[in-house]
Protein backbone atom coordinates (compact mmCIF):
# COMPACT_ATOMS: atom_id res chain seq x y z
CA UNK A 1 0.00 0.00 0.00
CA UNK A 2 1.49 3.44 -0.55
CA UNK A 3 0.87 6.52 1.47
CA UNK A 4 -1.73 8.03 -1.09
CA UNK A 5 -3.74 4.80 -0.82
CA UNK A 6 -4.90 6.08 2.65
CA UNK A 7 -7.98 7.96 3.00
CA UNK A 8 -9.88 6.37 5.55
CA UNK A 9 -8.53 6.25 9.36
CA UNK A 10 -9.70 4.41 12.14
CA UNK A 11 -8.88 5.68 15.89
CA UNK A 12 -9.47 3.62 18.72
CA UNK A 13 -10.60 5.04 21.68
CA UNK A 14 -12.35 8.33 23.07
CA UNK A 15 -10.24 9.45 26.28
CA UNK A 16 -7.19 11.19 26.71
CA UNK A 17 -5.83 10.65 23.98
CA UNK A 18 -8.07 9.24 21.35
CA UNK A 19 -9.77 12.87 20.89
CA UNK A 20 -6.60 14.82 20.46
CA UNK A 21 -5.03 11.92 17.34
CA UNK A 22 -8.90 12.41 15.51
CA UNK A 23 -8.33 15.64 15.77
CA UNK A 24 -4.85 15.69 13.59
CA UNK A 25 -5.90 13.10 10.94
CA UNK A 26 -9.51 15.02 10.03
CA UNK A 27 -7.43 18.36 10.11
CA UNK A 28 -5.06 16.72 7.27
CA UNK A 29 -8.16 15.62 5.28
CA UNK A 30 -8.71 12.36 6.51
CA UNK A 31 -12.14 10.69 7.32
CA UNK A 32 -11.66 9.44 10.72
CA UNK A 33 -13.71 6.56 12.45
CA UNK A 34 -13.67 7.12 16.61
CA UNK A 35 -14.56 3.99 18.30
CA UNK A 36 -15.82 3.70 22.10
CA UNK A 37 -16.97 1.15 24.04
CA UNK A 38 -20.36 3.12 24.99
CA UNK A 39 -22.63 6.21 23.32
CA UNK A 40 -21.61 8.33 26.69
CA UNK A 41 -17.50 7.20 26.12
CA UNK A 42 -18.13 8.60 22.08
CA UNK A 43 -20.09 11.74 22.89
CA UNK A 44 -17.08 12.43 25.30
CA UNK A 45 -14.76 12.20 22.97
CA UNK A 46 -16.85 13.74 20.19
CA UNK A 47 -17.31 16.88 22.55
CA UNK A 48 -13.63 16.85 23.60
CA UNK A 49 -12.48 16.96 19.92
CA UNK A 50 -15.01 20.28 19.22
CA UNK A 51 -13.41 21.51 22.54
CA UNK A 52 -9.80 20.78 21.20
CA UNK A 53 -10.92 22.44 17.35
CA UNK A 54 -12.61 25.60 19.05
CA UNK A 55 -9.15 26.20 20.75
CA UNK A 56 -7.20 26.15 17.71
CA UNK A 57 -9.79 28.24 16.06
CA UNK A 58 -9.26 30.71 19.09
CA UNK A 59 -5.77 30.91 18.80
CA UNK A 60 -5.36 31.32 15.20
CA UNK A 61 -4.07 27.86 14.17
CA UNK A 62 -7.38 26.92 12.16
CA UNK A 63 -10.00 29.06 10.34
CA UNK A 64 -14.14 28.68 11.01
CA UNK A 65 -14.29 26.98 7.60
CA UNK A 66 -11.61 24.33 8.44
CA UNK A 67 -12.92 23.84 12.09
CA UNK A 68 -16.29 22.70 10.32
CA UNK A 69 -14.74 20.49 7.66
CA UNK A 70 -12.44 18.71 10.24
CA UNK A 71 -15.69 17.51 12.24
CA UNK A 72 -17.72 16.29 9.25
CA UNK A 73 -15.01 14.25 8.84
CA UNK A 74 -15.20 12.50 12.04
CA UNK A 75 -18.16 9.96 12.27
CA UNK A 76 -18.24 8.30 15.79
CA UNK A 77 -19.13 4.33 16.67
CA UNK A 78 -19.65 1.80 19.56
CA UNK A 79 -18.92 -1.13 16.59
CA UNK A 80 -15.72 -1.92 16.41
CA UNK A 81 -16.09 -3.80 12.75
CA UNK A 82 -18.32 -0.60 11.38
CA UNK A 83 -15.57 1.42 12.77
CA UNK A 84 -12.83 0.21 10.95
CA UNK A 85 -14.39 -0.75 7.99
CA UNK A 86 -12.59 0.93 4.92
CA UNK A 87 -10.02 1.68 7.12
CA UNK A 88 -6.64 1.39 5.93
CA UNK A 89 -4.88 2.72 8.88
CA UNK A 90 -6.07 1.85 12.75
CA UNK A 91 -4.54 3.49 15.74
CA UNK A 92 -5.63 1.86 18.97
CA UNK A 93 -5.65 4.00 22.10
CA UNK A 94 -7.29 2.26 24.79
CA UNK A 95 -6.14 1.48 28.34
CA UNK A 96 -2.13 0.95 28.76
CA UNK A 97 -2.74 -3.18 29.71
CA UNK A 98 -1.22 -5.78 27.74
CA UNK A 99 -4.12 -8.27 27.67
CA UNK A 100 -6.83 -5.75 26.84
CA UNK A 101 -4.51 -4.27 23.53
CA UNK A 102 -4.13 -8.24 22.63
CA UNK A 103 -7.73 -8.80 22.87
CA UNK A 104 -8.65 -5.78 20.41
CA UNK A 105 -5.60 -6.56 17.75
CA UNK A 106 -6.95 -10.10 17.85
CA UNK A 107 -10.45 -8.71 16.94
CA UNK A 108 -8.79 -6.15 14.47
CA UNK A 109 -7.08 -9.20 13.30
CA UNK A 110 -10.15 -11.04 12.12
CA UNK A 111 -12.40 -7.54 11.11
CA UNK A 112 -9.87 -5.60 9.16
CA UNK A 113 -9.08 -5.98 5.20
CA UNK A 114 -5.43 -7.73 4.17
CA UNK A 115 -2.90 -4.83 4.34
CA UNK A 116 -4.59 -2.31 6.74
CA UNK A 117 -2.11 -0.76 8.79
CA UNK A 118 -2.90 -2.13 12.56
CA UNK A 119 -1.01 0.50 15.10
CA UNK A 120 -0.63 0.54 18.70
CA UNK A 121 -0.36 4.09 21.23
CA UNK A 122 1.17 1.66 23.79
CA UNK A 123 3.61 4.55 25.48
CA UNK A 124 5.75 1.27 26.24
CA UNK A 125 4.67 -1.77 26.00
CA UNK A 126 6.29 -4.21 23.57
CA UNK A 127 4.90 -4.02 20.29
CA UNK A 128 6.43 -8.19 19.39
CA UNK A 129 3.68 -9.54 21.93
CA UNK A 130 0.70 -6.97 20.88
CA UNK A 131 1.14 -8.51 17.40
CA UNK A 132 1.05 -11.74 18.73
CA UNK A 133 -2.69 -11.37 18.78
CA UNK A 134 -2.16 -11.11 15.28
CA UNK A 135 -1.76 -13.31 12.25
CA UNK A 136 0.23 -10.04 10.48
CA UNK A 137 2.88 -9.00 12.58
CA UNK A 138 4.49 -7.43 9.78
CA UNK A 139 1.77 -4.93 9.58
CA UNK A 140 1.47 -4.19 13.33
CA UNK A 141 3.57 -1.24 14.42
CA UNK A 142 3.66 1.36 17.35
CA UNK A 143 3.36 4.70 17.21
CA UNK A 144 3.25 6.36 20.12
CA UNK A 145 1.86 10.28 20.19
CA UNK A 146 2.47 12.10 23.16
CA UNK A 147 -0.08 14.44 25.36
CA UNK A 148 -2.10 16.29 24.44
CA UNK A 149 -1.57 14.70 20.65
CA UNK A 150 -2.60 17.81 18.68
CA UNK A 151 -0.56 19.99 20.54
CA UNK A 152 3.05 18.08 21.24
CA UNK A 153 4.46 17.09 17.98
CA UNK A 154 6.52 13.99 18.52
CA UNK A 155 5.18 10.00 17.70
CA UNK A 156 8.26 7.50 18.52
CA UNK A 157 7.72 4.77 15.59
CA UNK A 158 8.60 1.49 17.01
CA UNK A 159 8.66 -2.18 15.19
CA UNK A 160 7.64 -5.04 16.78
CA UNK A 161 10.57 -8.22 15.79
CA UNK A 162 8.47 -8.92 12.77
CA UNK A 163 7.60 -5.36 11.46
CA UNK A 164 7.71 -4.66 7.90
CA UNK A 165 10.07 -1.90 6.71
CA UNK A 166 7.08 -1.09 4.23
CA UNK A 167 5.29 -0.84 7.45
CA UNK A 168 7.36 1.09 9.24
CA UNK A 169 7.69 3.45 5.99
CA UNK A 170 4.41 4.11 6.01
CA UNK A 171 3.21 4.74 9.08
CA UNK A 172 6.48 7.55 9.52
CA UNK A 173 5.59 9.57 6.17
CA UNK A 174 1.63 9.12 7.56
CA UNK A 175 3.00 10.63 10.86
CA UNK A 176 4.63 13.31 8.91
CA UNK A 177 1.68 14.41 6.56
CA UNK A 178 -0.18 15.20 9.61
CA UNK A 179 2.34 17.29 10.89
CA UNK A 180 3.77 15.14 13.42
CA UNK A 181 7.91 15.18 13.82
CA UNK A 182 8.75 11.12 13.92
CA UNK A 183 11.22 9.53 15.63
CA UNK A 184 12.65 5.92 14.74
CA UNK A 185 13.61 3.88 18.05
CA UNK A 186 16.11 1.35 16.46
CA UNK A 187 15.64 -1.20 19.13
CA UNK A 188 12.48 -2.27 20.59
CA UNK A 189 12.36 -1.55 24.88
CA UNK A 190 10.13 -1.06 27.18
CA UNK A 191 9.96 3.24 27.37
CA UNK A 192 11.01 3.53 23.96
CA UNK A 193 13.08 6.53 24.35
CA UNK A 194 10.96 9.71 25.91
CA UNK A 195 9.62 7.44 28.83
CA UNK A 196 12.72 6.39 29.68
CA UNK A 197 13.97 9.37 29.37
CA UNK A 198 11.02 11.16 31.34
CA UNK A 199 11.41 8.17 34.05
CA UNK A 200 15.30 8.70 34.92
CA UNK A 201 14.23 12.48 35.66
CA UNK A 202 11.43 11.74 37.46
CA UNK A 203 13.09 8.97 39.66
CA UNK A 204 15.73 11.69 40.65
CA UNK A 205 13.17 14.64 41.29
CA UNK A 206 11.61 11.85 44.02
CA UNK A 207 14.80 10.99 45.28
CA UNK A 208 15.60 14.53 45.79
CA UNK A 209 12.38 15.19 47.54
CA UNK A 210 12.77 11.68 49.55
CA UNK A 211 15.94 12.10 50.80
CA UNK A 212 15.21 15.91 52.12
CA UNK A 213 17.45 17.64 49.66
CA UNK A 214 14.68 20.08 48.15
CA UNK A 215 10.94 20.45 48.36
CA UNK A 216 8.75 19.21 45.49
CA UNK A 217 7.90 22.69 44.58
CA UNK A 218 11.85 23.51 44.31
CA UNK A 219 12.30 20.69 42.68
CA UNK A 220 9.73 21.63 39.70
CA UNK A 221 10.97 25.33 39.72
CA UNK A 222 14.86 23.99 39.07
CA UNK A 223 13.45 22.40 36.20
CA UNK A 224 11.01 24.58 34.94
CA UNK A 225 13.46 27.67 35.02
CA UNK A 226 16.86 25.90 34.23
CA UNK A 227 17.81 23.40 32.14
CA UNK A 228 14.02 23.18 31.11
CA UNK A 229 14.56 26.45 29.16
CA UNK A 230 17.19 25.38 26.99
CA UNK A 231 15.76 22.01 25.97
CA UNK A 232 13.00 23.29 23.37
CA UNK A 233 16.69 24.04 21.65
CA UNK A 234 19.24 21.76 22.70
CA UNK A 235 18.58 18.05 23.78
CA UNK A 236 20.63 16.44 25.95
CA UNK A 237 23.06 15.34 23.62
CA UNK A 238 23.29 18.88 22.45
CA UNK A 239 23.54 19.92 25.59
CA UNK A 240 26.87 18.07 26.38
CA UNK A 241 28.76 19.24 23.00
CA UNK A 242 27.84 23.10 23.62
CA UNK A 243 28.90 22.86 27.78
CA UNK A 244 31.82 20.98 26.96
CA UNK A 245 32.82 16.58 26.68
CA UNK A 246 35.18 16.94 28.98
CA UNK A 247 33.37 19.09 31.53
CA UNK A 248 30.52 17.09 31.33
CA UNK A 249 32.62 13.79 31.92
CA UNK A 250 34.23 15.12 34.84
CA UNK A 251 31.48 15.84 36.57
CA UNK A 252 29.98 12.17 36.00
CA UNK A 253 32.67 10.61 37.40
CA UNK A 254 31.83 12.57 40.66
CA UNK A 255 27.98 12.33 40.74
CA UNK A 256 26.80 9.31 38.71
CA UNK A 257 27.69 7.24 41.75
CA UNK A 258 25.65 9.32 43.71
CA UNK A 259 22.67 9.78 41.97
CA UNK A 260 19.71 7.35 42.48
CA UNK A 261 19.92 3.83 40.89
CA UNK A 262 16.64 2.17 42.73
CA UNK A 263 14.75 -0.40 40.43
CA UNK A 264 11.54 -0.13 42.08
CA UNK A 265 8.97 2.58 42.04
CA UNK A 266 8.98 5.85 44.41
CA UNK A 267 8.19 5.23 47.81
CA UNK A 268 6.59 8.73 47.02
CA UNK A 269 4.33 7.26 44.64
CA UNK A 270 3.38 4.19 46.04
CA UNK A 271 1.96 5.86 49.18
CA UNK A 272 0.01 8.40 47.20
CA UNK A 273 -1.76 5.50 45.13
CA UNK A 274 -2.50 4.06 48.63
CA UNK A 275 -4.28 7.05 50.03
CA UNK A 276 -6.20 7.52 46.68
CA UNK A 277 -4.36 10.57 45.93
CA UNK A 278 -4.22 10.36 41.75
CA UNK A 279 -4.11 13.43 40.71
CA UNK A 280 -6.00 15.97 38.88
CA UNK A 281 -8.49 13.44 38.35
CA UNK A 282 -9.35 12.73 41.83
CA UNK A 283 -8.99 16.00 43.57
CA UNK A 284 -5.12 15.13 44.68
CA UNK A 285 -2.16 13.79 43.86
CA UNK A 286 1.92 14.76 45.25
CA UNK A 287 0.32 18.72 45.12
CA UNK A 288 -2.75 19.52 47.52
CA UNK A 289 -4.54 21.23 44.22
CA UNK A 290 -7.79 22.36 44.64
CA UNK A 291 -9.79 21.36 40.84
CA UNK A 292 -9.47 25.31 40.11
CA UNK A 293 -5.59 25.17 40.40
CA UNK A 294 -5.18 21.96 38.45
CA UNK A 295 -7.29 23.16 36.18
CA UNK A 296 -4.90 26.59 35.90
CA UNK A 297 -2.09 24.26 35.77
CA UNK A 298 -3.08 22.71 32.40
CA UNK A 299 -4.62 26.05 31.15
CA UNK A 300 -1.16 27.13 31.21
CA UNK A 301 0.70 24.20 30.00
CA UNK A 302 -2.12 24.36 26.99
CA UNK A 303 -1.02 27.70 26.28
CA UNK A 304 2.35 27.47 26.16
CA UNK A 305 2.95 24.33 24.07
CA UNK A 306 0.01 26.75 21.73
CA UNK A 307 2.87 29.23 21.37
CA UNK A 308 5.26 26.61 20.54
CA UNK A 309 3.01 25.11 17.95
CA UNK A 310 2.50 28.79 16.77
CA UNK A 311 6.29 29.44 16.26
CA UNK A 312 6.65 25.96 14.56
CA UNK A 313 4.57 27.19 11.86
CA UNK A 314 6.07 30.85 11.56
CA UNK A 315 2.65 32.42 13.16
CA UNK A 316 4.73 34.00 15.83
CA UNK A 317 3.31 33.75 19.92
CA UNK A 318 0.57 36.10 20.47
Amino acid sequence: MRLSDVRNVAVLGTGTMGPGMVQLFAQAGYRVSMWGRTDASVKRGLDRLRSNLEVFHQNGLLGKKEMELALARVRGCTNLEEAVEGASFVVEAIAEDLSLKKDVFAQLDGTCANGTILCTNTSGLSVTAIASATRRPEEVIATHFWNPPQLVPLVEIVRGRKTSNETAHLATGLMTRIGKVPVQVQKEVPGFIGNRLQFALLREALYIVEEGIATMEDVDTAVKMGFGRRLPVTGPLETVDLGGVDTFLAVSRYLMKDLCCSKEPSPLLMDAVRRGWLGAKSGRGLYERTPEDSGLLAKAREQELIGSLKRDHGKGAK
